[in-house]
Formats: C-alpha cells, sequence, structure tokens
C-alpha cells in the first residue's frame, strides 16, 4: 500500500479485517496515515493519524478500565490496574494490530518503509490507538468496546488468568543486562491527606531520571514508574 488511493480503495478490505463498517470512511483513512508520509508528500489537505492516536489511547483505557471494573468486582484497584496497563501497553497494541495484519494498509513515507517501518512494533501500536479513536469518533463507546471484545476478548481472558507481571523484575533485568546498574527508587513527592496519601517515585537507571509513578503505597508506586520506564523503552528487548 503506497498511496493515498490504493488505501481509499482498498477500504472495505479494511472494514472486513476490523469487522466493523465506518459511516464516515475518512476517520479510517486518516488513522492509516504515518507522519511520514504526511512530510513526504505535503499538502494542506493531508493530515496524518497522531491526534486520533491520542483520542484512541484514552478510549481504549477507559473502555478497558470499565470492563474490567463490571467483570472483576472483588479485585482491587492496583491490580484493576495492572491488567488494564498490560492490555494497553505498546506491546499489547502492536500485537492487535498484528492479529487483525492491518501492517500493510498503512501509509509510510519511503524512508520509513525502506526501513521496514510497518514491522515496527512502535508503529503498529500508534495505528491501532489511531484506529480506536476513528471507530470511537463514527460509532461511539459500545462500537470500540464490541469492536475490541470481538477480537481480544481472548487476550482479556489470558491476562486476567495469568499472574500480574513484575515491571520492577523486568526492568532490574533490562538494566543490569544494559547499563551492569541496578535502578534505583526515590520517593520525590507525597500529596493527598494523610489517610489518602499519594505517593509520587522516580526510578533512575544510571543516574538518569527513567520514569515516574504515582500510587496509594510505595510498593505500587515502584510498580507504576517501573512500568512507565518500560514503556519508554520503544522496541527495546525488556
Amino acid at each position: 500500500m503506497n498511496t493515498l488511493e490504493d488505501l481509499k480503495k482498498n477500504i472495505l478490505s479494511v472494514e472486513e479485517r476490523l469487522g466493523y463498517i465506518f459511516e464516515n470512511k475518512d476517520h479510517l483513512i486518516l488513522s492509516l496515515i504515518h507522519r511520514s508520509f504526511v512530510n513526504e508528500y505535503k499538502s494542506a489537505s493531508l493530515s496524518h493519524n497522531e491526534r486520533l492516536e491520542f483520542l484512541g489511547d484514552s478510549v481504549l483505557g477507559l473502555v478497558l478500565a470499565d470492563y474490567l471494573y463490571h467483570r472483576l468486582p472483588s479485585y482491587p484497584e492496583g491490580l484493576l490496574s495492572q491488567l488494564r496497563s498490560r492490555l494497553v501497553d505498546a506491546s499489547s497494541c502492536a500485537h492487535y494490530l498484528q492479529k487483525l495484519d492491518l501492517s500493510p494498509f498503512i501509509l509510510l513515507g519511503r524512508g520509513e518503509a525502506i526501513t521496514e517501518g510497518r514491522a515496527k512494533s512502535s508503529i503498529q501500536a500508534d495505528v491501532f490507538e489511531a484506529i480506536v479513536g476513528a471507530i470511537y469518533l463514527d460509532g461511539g463507546l459500545s462500537s470500540v468496546k464490541s469492536f475490541f471484545l470481538c477480537h481480544f476478548e481472548d487476550e482479556v481472558n489470558a491476562a486476567i488468568g495469568s499472574p500480574p507481571r513484575n515491571y520492577k523484575a523486568d526492568l532490574q533485568d533490562y538494566s543490569q543486562r544494559k547499563h551492569q546498574k541496578t535502578p534505583v527508587y526515590k520517593v520525590v513527592q507525597e500529596s493527598g491527606p494523610d489517610h489518602a496519601k499519594i505517593f509520587h517515585v522516580m526510578v533512575f537507571i544510571d543516574e538518569k531520571e527513567a520514569g515516574l509513578g504515582l500510587g496509594a503505597s510505595k510498593k505500587e508506586a515502584e510498580q507504576r514508574a517501573a512500568f512507565d520506564a518500560i514503556s519508554k523503552l520503544s522496541g527495546v528487548d525488556v
């Protein structure tokens, strides 16, 4: 898929793979346009998918938060947050796009295409979030929920049935392997009243800020800081 005209001609194939028919197909088309394509074919009327990606990231998090909240009434907030984080992180979103086999439809600039940009997990994850944003604009939250569970309920069930990921252990393995250093966690701020205190924890790798996490306990904030650090290591094997 090299041109906008090619994408428009094949948009029904994209909808078939999504299992969703758009009222406004421009939303779907926009979700598949990477910034590199726009930069190469400069046009006042052409935009890229980053705003949709921003929207889709929040929408996907909300849809899964609502679903997990109602499905798992006995789970505490910390476990629900971990589950949601695992289901919406970059590696999961890249997997979702791969499962739908939509990478061939992504419009890239020549430079990104030559360097196998369609196979990059970061680009795949961003495009999936943009598609979620497009479905939300076209059909609302209920359409996003139906779409996601139709295709990825097995992934949700697998996440619920498996132990929570230990992000601190993963980050420590990465840090020791790449830097021969152990991550250092520091409480940089405490907010809220004593009965509902929120801890702000920064994790440092090799004396450099790597991630920030907030939580109702230091342990929870450290896990979230480790997750934040891992999320920033896009494309890195951790």
